[in-house]
């Protein structure tokens, strides 16, 4: 691998531990955003586990077909996610309130599939990102092995730090909106970097 291409292998490598960060402090503070709307408790802890691994699992099913359907535009439908899941984390405190004020006085049952399909699209949104990188280095390097681990660590020490930061840091000292935000700003980070990568190629 050449020095340049390196370069942008590992430039790729920490945009997914940035994108994985963003992905832990969404899902803590949405949570925090079900403790206050329906309680702390078992059921607002299952429906944000359980919509994660859902959507996540179904994502990287949807990620992988629109890899290999799109196979040289792989990092234009990194950088779509990353800003679609940036506007959905900017507008979700207010349609998470909205729907647990429209179901308040509804089944336990009907607050957790409101809020699990509210909260299923961005999972799936994040789901898709992992196979759609793992094509785009297999397709520059052609090594399955290295791509899928890298990738992994990778967002495992992102999802590591930004379960960490949310948790000992952000919440504490910034607040739950604040916190949120910073997951934002960490999506559109990610899709600017890759959007001038992307304008440098063409130039």
């Amino acid at each position: 691998m050449s020095r340049v291409n390196r370069g942008s292998y590992y430039r790729l490598i920490l945009l997914f531990v940035v994108s994985g960060a963003a992905a832990l402090i969404y899902q803590i503070c949405w949570q925090r955003l079900l403790f206050e709307s329906v309680g702390v408790d078992i059921e607002s802890v299952t429906i944000i586990v359980s919509t994660f691994m859902l959507g996540l699992g179904l994502g990287a099913l949807l990620g992988g077909e629109l890899a290999d359907r799109f196979p040289d535009r792989t990092l234009q439908l990194f950088a779509g996610i990353e800003l679609s899941t940036a506007a959905f984390g900017a507008v979700s405190p207010a349609l998470i309130h909205l729907v647990s004020h429209a179901t308040v006085s509804a089944s336990t049952l009907t607050v957790a599939a409101a809020n699990f399909g509210l909260l299923l699209c961005p999972t799936l949104l994040m789901g898709a990102t992992l196979p759609i990188l793992v094509k785009h280095l297999m397709r520059l390097y052609q090594n399955v092995g290295e791509s899928v681990g890298a990738l992994y660590f990778a967002n495992t020490m992102g999802a590591a730090l930004g379960a960490g930061f949310t948790g000992f840091v952000a919440l504490y000292y910034l607040g739950l909106n604040a916190t949120l935000y910073i997951a934002v700003g960490l999506n559109m980070a990610v899709a600017a970097v890759v959007g001038l990568t992307l304008r440098e190629r063409h130039v």
